[in-house]
């Protein structure tokens, strides 16, 4: 397992990240098998865990939670916070308010007096960022958390985030947790450079693509869309969509690529994201211990600039085949309240 040091922060963490959104109830609900894989993932080299509040409304952080009891001190351990576990104001969000909960049920489900990276887990348009950087740099203070990042952020409010850090004198952003794949190479063209820009980690999510890159889909093949990653999200896989068929054709094309190399499409698709100068680490997301043994089968794999030139003429540098969950619509484009004055406010114009 090769390493890397996480931006600014001096922790060296591994090339390839053991996500865990898969364990609970959304994916394994067997609490055993998934501390096994957990172990699994440990004992071949992998020292960096990240996980989320939300996943399965916090049964994910309580299995990492009995997974590394005794272990706590070798791994790198990330959550997140933002998304409402329940109904109700003030349940979710980037306000001290909230962060201040948040931190408290994150530290008792995981079983630890401190984490190593906390995470926005996405931006907050009704929360001034210099609370949410002001209470996170209470956090550091306190050592609850050691360093904080943010996921999903466009590139714009990263650099805003910076300018306030600076001004107020608070502890900054140390990494940014985008998508990122074969099929989404968005990130490429400004988001990742200005994370050079800043010394910034980033953990990459994603790199299959949601399961679309796991090799067992092909076109012309019949997909079942009740089972697995197909069955959560089966719009991005149902090939009689239309927009799904550049998807398909691309696909058939870096399968060759893998095949042209001697890997498979999954080895291709990880050591791709790796290859990166901005990339720190790959979340893998395994549900299975075969998903697991899958993932990490290729994990020495690098990819030389011929078969990075041809991935380039197959999906252009900043292109993407598809959009990465919705995830760069910024809020003026997703809430209609954004965009639109009120009736009144508009017939007075």
């Amino acid at each position: 397992m090769r390493y890397r040091t996480l931006g600014g922060t001096g922790i060296e963490v591994s090339v390839h990240c053991l996500g865990t959104m898969m364990f609970g109830a959304v994916g394994n609900a067997d609490h055993d098998d998934s501390v096994r894989i957990i172990h699994a993932a440990l004992d071949q080299g992998i020292n960096f865990v990240d996980t989320a509040d939300m996943y399965s409304t916090g049964e994910s952080e309580q299995i990492v939670g009995k997974a590394l009891a005794g272990r706590r001190d070798d791994v790198v351990l990330a959550t997140k916070f933002h998304f409402a576990l329940s109904e109700g104001p003030n349940r979710g969000g980037n306000s001290r308010r909230y962060i201040v909960k948040a931190v408290e049920d994150s530290l008792r489900r995981l079983q630890t007096d401190w984490i190593d990276l906390y995470q926005v887990h996405r931006p907050d348009h009704t929360t001034d960022i210099e609370e949410t950087l002001s209470a996170l740099t209470d956090l550091v203070q306190q050592g609850k958390i050691r360093a904080f990042g943010c996921s999903a952020f466009p590139a714009e409010q990263i650099v805003e985030a910076h300018v306030v850090s600076e001004r107020r004198g608070l502890h900054r952003f140390r990494t940014e947790q985008p998508p990122y794949s074969l099929l989404a190479r968005g990130i490429e063209t400004s988001l990742l450079p200005t994370a050079r820009r800043y010394n910034m980690g980033v953990l990459t999510w994603s790199p299959l693509a949601s399961g679309f890159l796991s090799g067992k889909i092909r076109k012309g093949q019949a997909i079942d869309l009740t089972k697995g990653r197909a069955a959560i999200t089966p719009f991005r896989f149902d090939p009689s969509i239309p927009s799904n068929e550049v998807k398909f054709d691309v696909l058939e094309q870096l399968i060759e690529v893998a095949e042209g190399i001697g890997c498979t499409l999954p080895e291709l698709a990880l050591a791709f994201a790796v290859a990166h100068p901005a990339v720190t680490s790959v979340i893998i997301g395994p549900r299975t211990m075969e998903h697991l043994d899958s993932a990490l089968k290729g994990a020495e794999l690098v990819l030389d600039d011929a078969t990075l030139d041809r991935i380039d003429e197959i999906v252009p540098p900043g292109t993407n085949v598809y959009p990465p969950d919705g995830v760069w619509r910024p809020q003026s484009l997703v809430d209609v309240s954004q965009r639109r004055r009120p009736l009144d406010d508009r017939s007075a114009a």
